[in-house]
């Protein structure tokens, strides 16, 4: 029997305005665009749920990776018990969902991927390389601003000074066209940072969201609460007809009929507007086990 449609459609149709929207909330203060000025209010202290640099000029928190690395490694190491717990609490809430709907670099990869390209190119051949931002997670945002501290007892921000593209984009840029202080101070680094935002544009264009799918450390944390976070994604199997168009629609090459709260599972809900028999869903975790209770044959006898 063909079930109802999900009472989330409405929310997956307009995804695209919900990420407009946590984009403009995370970064209000626009005007600071044209004054080359960064906010510095007391909201800053508290971290976004996306990746947002905090030299953006209009960002109103600060970006959860960036401040993880900015105590990791300095003396006051317990401070970072605090960031890390914003970052378990929105990881056991929603898991991979905020990089589907909340996270404003997430977004701007969606855009260029609309930009007119043949998408003949498939990323299921270069799965492997999905391993590679748990090793930046790892690596460069835990274990080398932990061990390579000054001797003020401060880590340089490895992967927001060497690598991450959104500082260069939200901030490097939009600050150099503000200030010609600025432009005159950039160097090598920006131009190998810049390079990297090209290609991850370039990449973009061509692939879905490549790196979420293999450099962005914070969708790796936020991955590994996909199994136990209160928001999951609910397959009928019952209702599932095994035509395979959630695999198909899957860009993230998730088939979620196998597993579906696989780690790369943004949870973007595209899988559930295209089965036919609306055999999936989206339901709280305390509903599921309700439900799976409800569901379970009795034992006892009459």
């Amino acid at each position: 029997m063909k079930r109802s449609p999900s009472k989330f459609a409405g929310l997956i149709k307009r995804r695209g305005a919900v990420q407009a929207l946590a984009t403009f909330l995370t970064n209000p203060h626009l005007p600071n665009f044209l004054s080359g000025t960064i906010y510095t209010g007391q909201a800053k202290a508290a971290c976004v749920p996306g990746l947002n640099c905090y030299s953006c000029p209009a960002a109103t928190g600060a970006c959860p990776i960036g401040s993880f690395q900015a105590v990791v490694g300095s003396s006051k190491f317990s401070f970072s018990y605090y960031i890390t717990g914003i970052l378990i609490f929105i990881g056991v809430i929603l898991g991979r969902f905020v990089c589907g709907f909340l996270c404003p670099f997430g977004w701007f990869q969606d855009l260029l991927h609309k930009i007119p390209f043949p998408k003949k190119l498939s990323t299921k051949r270069l799965k492997p390389l999905r391993y590679v931002k748990y090793a930046i997670l790892i690596v460069m945002v835990w274990a080398l601003p932990a061990l390579l501290n000054n001797n003020a007892g401060l880590a340089s921000p490895y992967f927001c000074k060497y690598v991450c593209p959104q500082g260069i984009l939200e901030g490097a840029i939009p600050l150099s066209l503000a200030s010609s202080g600025i432009r005159a101070a950039l160097g090598k680094l920006f131009t190998m940072k810049f390079s990297i935002l090209v290609t991850v544009v370039l990449l973009s264009i061509m692939f879905y969201r490549p790196f979420c799918k293999w450099i962005c450390p914070l969708g790796a944390f936020y991955s590994l609460f996909n199994k136990v976070s209160v928001l999951q994604y609910h397959v009928d199997k019952e209702a599932c007809v095994s035509c395979g168009r959630c695999a198909r629609t899957c860009k993230m090459d998730v088939d979620i009929t196998k597993d579906s709260s696989h780690l790369e599972c943004i949870r973007c809900g595209e899988c559930l507007r295209a089965c036919p028999v609306h055999a999936i869903d989206i339901r709280l975790i305390e509903a599921e086990r309700k439900l799976s209770k409800a569901e379970e044959p009795s034992t006892q006898r009459p």
